[in-house]
Order: structure tokens, then C-alpha cells, then sequence
């Protein structure tokens, strides 16, 4: 029996390319590939690209830099560029680097199999298509192995919003829903591999509208059904756009015991200006209102945002407009960037910050998100909250989980193991953590 190929993964960006590096794995598991964490060891390497950061594309050609000499000692080696770079970027990733061999987008990588087998046969192949099949479905009979406590799930793919900064809508296409009995066949199957909580993904995944027994179920209705899942005990979602809230959802926050009290619900910009130049389709007003329902049906809820700041042309007027939300919002979290450029997206070609003042921008910003933070995190010393217990920790006896509100929190000297889901006291805040006890 020949002995066993070896798959290096390398996942930039976002938890659904966490999700889609899983079925990649998958689905070369079939051809007789097994995961290793060392690219020195493998017989192919995958990176799974994105495109959101600044100069993407440049990292990743870098990266692919870093194995030309591996490729000289291992001429049989395969690699590969998958995700949303790959998309954006095919023909020039092929032309740029010699020693790629394939390239995939995100919409195709159930057919990574077949490219494989050219690749061996010596084919150089290049997949960027948005293709008819389902690939979820083209995957679900590969093989698969026990899993953590926890997993991501994608429900919906793509995004109709265009918003100017953004690549998305090129990169990964229009707005797409998967089926719901599919989506609860694999989350069935989660459970049975031993996941006890499941992160519903999507672009905009409270955009779902997944075709359902009686017409198609919005992301509300796709909840209560995996709220019958024995053995599944929480429930998450992200990422979400304000403008697809809707009011079941919302009453969801309020009434399903296994729907998380986190929200990750992202408005950008606090300036009407912006927002409109950013075409968001809301206000800083509509925002604020909706945080308010949210709260109403759900009081604890810890709310998470992002926010851009030095979009072409925001004034100091502007950043304040955003200063002034994020001091009535008060976030439990959230994620800060710098603007910059994507070709080929319309705020590429408006007229620029200067970078100086983008920076002290974003510097302020950041200070006040981390004192809310901080001020969050403080305040649930002596609460009890729930937490799901995901791994050792550093420290001897120490176990790692997160809580409700999705706190990394330490516990010294616990009994429980990976999978546990018990209560704890929290007894100190740390910069990015909390530590707790377990009650009784």
C-alpha cells in the first residue's frame, strides 16, 4: 500500500475561507491526501487566498516566492492559489509564477480532484468559473474525520450590496443560498463528529433565503430548525448587513436559548455622507435604531462591528461622525482598517486621504474601541457565563473556551475536557481574555 500524499494549507482572511480550506482538505482526502502543518513535508501546497487586506495579491506572490527553492528540491511538488485572489488574479498568478500549477477560484474547488490529476499528468490548470453544480453537494460524500467542538457552516455565498470599497461581488459573485435540508444534513453530520456549537456563515448571511419544504426560510426560520438538532447546543452567525436584519431575527436574539448573544453587525462609517458615498443603503440613524431593537430583545447582547476610516474623501467632520457612534453604540469588539485601494472598484478612483491623517484617524479610533472593549470585558467579572471548552492551555491544568458573548476564557486547574460546556464564575479581565472558575 502506497503510502499516504501530504497537503499543506495555508488559510488567509475570513472564517469562510477557514470553511472552504476544510473541503479542500476533503475533498483531496479522497485522492489519498492527508493534512500536514509543515509545507516542507508536502506534496502539494494550497493557498486559500483573500482579498480584502491591503496589497493581497503582493503577499501572495510573495509567499509563492518562499517556495521556489522547495519546488527546485522537489520538482514532483505541487502548488496551488485558491480563494478570492485566485479569482480576481488567475491568469496573472500563472504568468507572474512559473512554479504555480494550479489555480482556483472559490466557487470551484469541488473540482480540485480532477485538477490534481492533471496537474500529475504535468497539465498546468487554471478553474476561475462560477460553475451551475452545487459544490457543497459535489463534496458531501468525501471522507471525513471527528471534529472539534466547534465548526463553521456555510448558508449563503456572495453579495449583491456594492458597496464601492469592496471586491466581493467580483470575487465571489452574486448572492446565493444554499438549501436548508442541506444545510441541516451537514450540520446533522457536525454533530455526529462531535461539534457542539455551529457558526453559520454567509456575506451577508442574514440574507439567507434558502428554498425550504414550504418556500424559502429566512436566516430566523433556518435557525429554528437547527435548534432541534440534539447535541447541538449554540448557534452563531456572521457576517451581516443592517438592512437585511430582519424582525424575526431580531425576536430570534430574544427568544431561542441556543442563538448566541453576539452580534457581529458592521456599519462602516458613522457620517450619512460616507455611507452614501460607500453605498450602504442606511444611515448612522437607521444604525443606531436597530442596535436599539436588537437590545430590546435581547439586553446582554455584545455587539460587534467594522469600521473603515479614510475613505476617499472623509473629512475630519466625518471621522468625528463615526467617533460620536461608536460612543453611543458601545462595542463589546470590533475591527478597525485603514482604507485602501482594490482595483477596480469604484472608490479606487475618487480622490484619496492623505495617508498621515488616515493614520491619526485610525489610531483614535482604535484607542477608543479598545477602552469600550476593555470596559466590556471588565464588567463580566463575577457574572457566570457558559463556556465551551476547546482546548488545553498553556499552563498545566489549564483549559481554554469561549463564553456566550465569545470571551477566550482561562481556567486554572479544571477538570473539564474539549467539548465540555460548563459554568463558570469570571474572576479577572486580561487585555484580549478573561479567567474564570467553574461553579461547583
Amino acid at each position: 500500500m502506497s503510502a499516504p500524499k501530504k497537503l499543506f494549507i495555508k488559510t488567509y482572511g475570513c472564517q469562510m475561507n477557514v470553511y472552504d480550506s476544510e473541503r479542500m482538505a476533503e475533498a483531496l482526502g479522497g485522492e489519498g491526501y492527508v493534512e500536514t502543518k509543515s509545507a516542507d513535508d508536502a506534496d502539494m501546497i494550497l493557498l486559500n487566498t483573500c482579498h480584502i487586506r491591503e496589497k493581497a495579491a503582493e503577499k501572495v506572490y510573495s509567499e509563492l516566492g518562499r517556495f521556489k527553492g522547495l519546488k527546485a528540491e522537489k520538482p514532483d511538488l505541487k502548488i496551488g492559489v485558491a480563494g478570492c485572489v485566485a479569482q480576481a488574479e488567475g491568469e496573472e498568478i500563472m504568468r507572474r509564477q512559473p512554479l504555480v500549477d494550479l489555480v482556483v477560484g472559490p466557487q470551484s474547488y469541488h473540482r480540485l480532484p480532477e485538477m490534481e490529476a492533471k496537474t500529475r499528468a504535468g497539465e498546468k490548470v487554471l478553474d476561475t468559473d462560477f460553475p451551475e453544480e452545487d459544490k457543497f453537494e459535489k463534496l458531501k460524500n468525501r471522507p471525513k474525520a471527528k471534529r472539534g467542538p466547534t465548526a463553521f457552516l456555510t448558508v449563503q455565498e456572495g453579495c449583491d450590496k456594492f458597496c464601492a470599497f469592496c471586491v466581493v461581488p467580483y470575487t465571489r459573485g452574486a448572492e446565493v443560498s444554499r438549501p436548508a435540508d442541506r444545510i441541516l444534513r451537514e450540520a446533522q453530520d457536525l454533530v455526529e463528529r462531535g461539534v457542539r456549537e455551529i457558526t453559520l456563515l454567509g456575506q451577508n448571511v442574514n440574507a439567507y433565503h434558502g428554498a425550504g419544504a414550504n418556500g424559502e426560510l429566512t436566516l430566523a426560520q433556518l435557525i429554528w430548525e437547527l435548534d432541534k438538532i440534539d447535541g447541538l447546543e449554540r448557534i452563531r452567525f456572521t457576517t451581516s448587513h443592517p438592512n437585511d436584519m430582519q424582525d424575526d431575527l431580531i425576536e430570534a436574539h430574544g427568544s431561542c436559548a441556543k442563538l448566541m448573544p453576539y452580534l457581529h453587525l458592521p456599519v462602516q462609517a458613522g457620517s450619512d455622507r460616507i455611507l452614501k458615498r460607500m453605498n450602504r443603503a442606511h444611515t448612522a440613524e437607521s444604525y443606531i435604531r436597530l442596535i436599539e431593537r436588537i437590545r430590546a430583545a435581547r439586553p446582554d447582547i455584545l455587539i460587534s462591528g467594522d469600521f473603515i476610516v479614510g475613505f476617499p474623501e472623509e473629512t475630519e467632520e466625518d471621522f468625528q461622525a463615526t467617533m460620536d457612534l461608536v460612543e453611543e453604540v458601545k462595542y463589546g469588539t470590533a475591527y478597525s482598517f485603514k482604507y485602501s485601494t482594490r482595483p477596480g472598484t469604484p472608490a479606487a478612483e475618487r480622490p484619496q486621504v492623505d495617508p498621515a491623517a488616515a493614520d491619526d484617524r485610525l489610531q483614535r479610533l482604535q484607542a477608543l474601541l479598545t477602552r469600550q472593549q476593555r470596559e466590556v470585558q471588565d464588567s463580566m467579572v463575577g457574572r457566570e457565563v457558559g463556556v465551551l471548552f476547546e482546548k488545553t492551555g498553556r499552563l498545566p491544568g489549564q483549559m481554554v473556551g469561549k463564553s456566550d458573548y465569545l470571551h477566550a476564557v482561562h481556567v486554572a486547574d479544571c477538570s473539564c475536557e474539549a467539548g465540555e460546556l460548563a459554568r463558570v464564575r469570571i474572576v479577572a479581565s486580561g487585555a484580549n481574555s478573561l479567567a474564570g472558575e467553574v461553579i461547583g
